[in-house]
């Protein structure tokens, strides 16, 4: 027997992460790259000196406060009408589909997505010992809806698991793709993962609109991409508020330390200020589209703040190249496809300038 007596679906398995490296210019996990100011640190270090007067106590097991904040929030980022009981919040989008999958899933259970896909989500479901299927997309990454169709005919999954913005290509889902997956499953929990919502371009609604229409739908958000705050570790979702009230069951008790509470809420108090960078990102993503497109490669359509592009022989090298030249993206998605993250106008011109002097050297090497 191996040592220690790990389950066996989890022996041998790599711990999910993408690299972190001390290179000049990170563009490989979707962070913003614009830090917090210097009015919302001082904001920050307040509530959080005024929380740890108290923590000999336990954080409000309920997070009523914040609740109300977020569900605030969701009204001006495409939701109307929200309110607290329909809001719930965890340790980073991560924890938030955990969850779901342990208050939804379980043995005897299966979860569906259609890949490419976020890569934790066969995660999840493995923790939860939840029956994992993943499906498949159109080529151009668009939605097949005829397959999926299909697919929860024959596997009548209890969950469907749906980024939109989608990771690791950017496309996002249209409204009547939505609603038809509700209406196909209206004994299961639809979740679409708008993590990078606020970076969906204009005329590109967001999910939260049809929750109004249907009991299952959850659209779950974070404070990791447009909010800057991926330190802080806050995820959460929108939803029915009996769907809100099943999640306590599985939670463990004060899940939401009082610190992490006070971080949010102040960081709440600065929205504006803070979403601000995403109008500079979300232009900044579409240059480097365009650009990426005058070279000649293929690039996703992307309404997050990241693109996926592509194709190469040998994608590797291609990442590696860049490495070299200090520049760190992400090798994820299909075969062939490179994702980089939006950084400032210097950090996008560096990896520019490191990707033409990779393809060029592999060129010359190709020719010898």
């Amino acid at each position: 027997m191996t040592w220690p007596p790990l389950r066996t679906e989890l022996q041998g398995v790599e711990p999910y992460g993408a690299p972190q490296l001390d290179v000049p210019v990170c563009l490989n996990v979707n962070e913003n790259p614009y830090p917090p100011s210097a009015a919302v640190v001082a904001d920050i270090a307040t509530s959080v000196a005024q929380a740890a007067s108290t923590l000999n106590r336990y954080p409000d097991r309920e997070f009523t406060e914040l609740r109300s904040g977020l569900a605030a929030y969701l009204n001006t980022s495409g939701g109307t009408g929200i309110t607290a009981d329909q809001v719930w919040a965890a340790n980073g989008s991560n924890e938030v589909m955990l969850q779901l999958l342990q208050a939804f899933g379980g043995p005897g259970r299966t979860a569906v997505s259609f890949a490419p896909t976020y890569s934790m989500y066969p995660e999840y479901a493995r923790d939860t010992n939840t029956t994992w299927v993943a499906g498949r997309r159109h080529d151009d990454f668009s939605f097949d809806l005829d397959h999926a169709a299909l697919l929860i005919a024959e596997h009548a999954p209890a969950l469907v698991l749906l980024p939109s913005p989608n990771n690791p290509t950017g496309t996002a889902l249209e409204h009547d793709v939505i609603g038809k997956l509700c209406e196909l499953l209206p004994e299961s929990i639809v979740v679409i993962d708008e993590a990078y919502g606020e970076f969906r371009r204009d005329g590109v609604p967001s999910a939260l609109e049809l929750l109004p229409t249907y009991r299952n739908l959850v659209v779950t958000r974070t404070m990791s991409k447009a909010f800057a705050l991926a330190g802080a570790r806050l995820g959460y979702l929108a939803a029915a508020p009996e769907i809100c009230d099943a999640l306590r069951v599985v939670r463990l008790p004060y899940h939401l330390s009082a610190v992490t509470q006070a971080t949010a809420g102040a960081a709440l108090r600065h929205a504006d200020e803070l979403l601000a960078s995403v109008t500079e990102l979300r232009a900044e993503r579409d240059r480097t589209v365009s650009w990426l497109r005058e070279q000649g490669h293929t690039v996703a359509d992307s309404d997050a703040n990241f693109c996926l592009f592509g194709l190469f022989a040998d994608r590797h090298a291609v990442w590696q190249g860049l490495l070299d030249r200090g520049v760190l993206i992400r090798e994820t998605g299909p075969a062939g496809w490179l994702r980089v993250s939006i950084g400032t106008p210097d950090e996008m011109g560096a990896f520019k300038d490191a990707l033409t002097e990779t393809l060029t050297a592999m060129l010359t090497e190709e020719s010898l």
